[in-house]
């Protein structure tokens, strides 16, 4: 090999820090990634090679590179503005595959595409020009299966964010698959009543931070307490969970018996709650108000909130309901005492309304976690094993981290009726940015974009290029 060759593939070993290769092929040098993957059937280390560019003496013509000229712009560098902190966490934890993780999920957030699209994908953002990220089938491949067999480098990851948290919101839920090579599916059914493998799996909130800190598939068939007695063990944390009603009796014996901090909702039948409680103060929730009031009761507080525009909208339901025949007057009375009525059990004693607030933080993010399953449900689990499993539920949380990083700015921007984080990258993703040989220039930019980028206060765009 000649001596400028060998040059150049060791400056780029160092500008990548990623094992290359070059190969002389009908007298040509060409870059190649050269990496290893073990062969479950001959249970061998098998050698693969991942094509880059071509080596000339000005340096590496990438493929892809010598013949686009045109990248979207906004939406790719409003992602990248936003992720140092995560960027820095994927290089200590993953230095060999922080770029492919990063890119991955990029793709992800963008557009769910296959994962046989993801190249192409990624090579439509301008910011695949600053990362190097190697997206080939089996680079891919690769990279889920090798993410997901290293848990202790994940929990690494999970644990330097939760570490920041005081208050997680905890859920429990799982997802169907239709893989037959999963051992952590068990069967369940699903919302059509099909009985199919579902894959349980935990995610936890910082309430504070507004971000997710945790997200990981669960061994096993059980989602329940003892799920989440598992998982706090392995993230030592030791602030304040806020839970959701999803856990039986049986499961709320075993909380009560435990040394966490918790606030969680109760169901209206749990036999625990008073509806002839004292709601003895008040206070205004956006426009809505409130009374409230709590009881102690064997070391623990039973709190109790009124919504009095809650009360009316299920009384007028209720009344209804009589008229149509579906319910009797005489149960009125009775069922009148529970309306506009949510129970919260716990054991920090507080005043009400820092409870109350800490169980409506909860049920805004609702509606992200159904979104993070929907997505999830898109190509999930055609996955083969349970590795690639794994790896593609951290890929899942790094989108997901990425997601709320913008919807914090949308949020604090109070938008959020207005634009969603999709309706953001869409946007954003109409400003491209166009390659020349000598210079770089930005496309015009829409008025409404340059707008969200002012209310969101990103800046993204140039002053003197906005039209």
């Amino acid at each position: 090999m000649e001596d400028w060759v060998k040059k150049i593939v060791e400056e780029e070993r160092k500008k990548r820090n990623i094992p290359l290769e070059a190969k002389l092929l009908n007298g040509n040098y060409y870059l190649y990634r050269s990496t290893s993957r073990y062969d479950r059937v001959t249970r061998k280390a098998v050698k693969v090679s991942d094509y880059i560019g071509r080596i000339t003496k000005d340096g590496i013509t990438e493929k892809g590179r010598e013949t686009r000229s045109i990248y979207e712009y906004g939406n790719s560098t409003l992602v990248y503005s936003l992720s140092g902190d995560l960027i820095a966490r994927l290089q200590k934890y993953f230095p060999d595959r922080w770029s492919g993780l990063y890119a991955l999920s990029v793709v992800r957030l963008m557009d769910p595409v296959p994962l046989k699209s993801v190249k192409d994908r990624w090579e439509k953002l301008y910011v695949s020009r600053e990362i190097q990220a190697h997206l080939s089938s089996n680079a891919l491949t690769d990279i889920l299966r090798d993410t997901g067999s290293d848990i202790g480098a994940q929990m690494d990851l999970f644990q330097s964010l939760i570490t920041e948290s005081r208050k997680l919101a905890f859920d429990l839920s799982s997802i169907f698959s239709r893989s037959e090579n999963l051992n952590v599916a068990a069967k369940g059914h699903n919302a059509d009543h099909i009985y199919l493998p579902q894959v349980n799996m935990a995610l936890a909130f910082d309430l504070d931070q507004y971000r997710p800190v945790f997200l990981r598939p669960l061994e096993g068939s059980v989602r329940d307490v003892k799920s989440l007695r598992n998982v706090l063990d392995e993230i030592h944390f030791d602030g304040i969970l806020v839970l959701d009603t999803g856990f039986s009796s049986q499961d709320l014996a075993e909380i009560m018996r435990s040394d966490m901090k918790f606030v969680m909702p109760l169901r209206r039948n749990q036999d625990m709650i008073d509806y002839s409680m004292d709601l003895r103060s008040s206070f205004v929730y956006r426009d809505r108000g409130i009374r409230s009031g709590f009881i102690n009761r064997n070391g623990f507080r039973i709190y109790m909130f009124q919504d009095q525009m809650l009360m009316a909208e299920e009384s007028s339901t209720f009344i209804r309901m009589i008229a149509e025949g579906r319910r009797k007057q005489n149960e009125f009375q009775s069922e009148y005492m529970k309306f506009g009525k949510i129970s919260i059990l716990s054991n920090l004693k507080d005043d009400p309304q820092t409870i109350y607030n800490l169980y409506k933080q909860r049920e805004e993010i609702e509606q992200a976690f159904d979104a993070m399953k929907n997505e999830l449900e898109n190509d999930k689990s055609y996955l083969g094993d349970d590795d690639s499993l794994r790896g593609y539920f951290f890929v899942s949380f790094l989108s997901l981290y990425m997601y709320y990083s913008i919807f914090v700015l949308i949020r604090a921007a109070d938008l959020t009726s207005k634009l969603s984080v999709k309706d953001v990258l869409l946007k954003f993703s109409k400003v491209y940015k166009i390659v020349g040989e000598k210079k770089e220039s930005l496309s015009e930019i829409p008025s409404s974009v340059e707008k969200i980028d002012r209310l969101l206060g990103t800046n993204i765009f140039p002053k003197r290029l906005r039209s």
